[in-house]
């Protein structure tokens, strides 16, 4: 049996609200043509605050070709309405992953391994 998926939640730490995501195995098209009806109602209703995201990747290893386009329509449709997204991971292509990101993303993107320090810097 192979595990693969997303999952998403709200998350709180005292005042502070965040998206957490934790993405398992690697991501394929079937996958985003479940998830990606579910964000685009979601992010359509964000006007104000934009949306912080705790990405957690530790157990991540990928997309297949047509779920990474899949994410990149994702990104460039709601690029806008994101403050700032933790990457939490240890492969070096998850930083080249944030990097390519920003270029998508009005908000800020930064790479992570430890996930108190994604914290810090996602609620600061």
């Amino acid at each position: 049996m192979i595990t693969h998926g997303l999952s998403i939640g709200l998350q709180r730490i005292n005042d502070d609200v965040f998206v957490a995501i934790k993405a398992i195995g690697t991501l394929t098209y079937d996958d985003y043509q479940r998830i990606v009806p579910i964000l685009d109602s979601a992010f359509e209703q964000v006007t104000e605050p934009k949306i912080k995201v705790l990405f957690d990747a530790t157990e991540f290893d990928g997309w297949e070709l047509r779920a990474a386009w899949d994410d990149l329509k994702l990104g460039i449709r709601h690029g806008s309405k994101f403050d700032k997204i933790a990457l939490i991971g240890s492969q070096s292509w998850q930083q080249w992953a944030a990097k390519v990101s920003s270029w998508f993303i009005d908000g800020e993107v930064q790479s992570f391994t430890d996930k108190q320090q994604a914290l810090d810097w996602l609620l600061s």
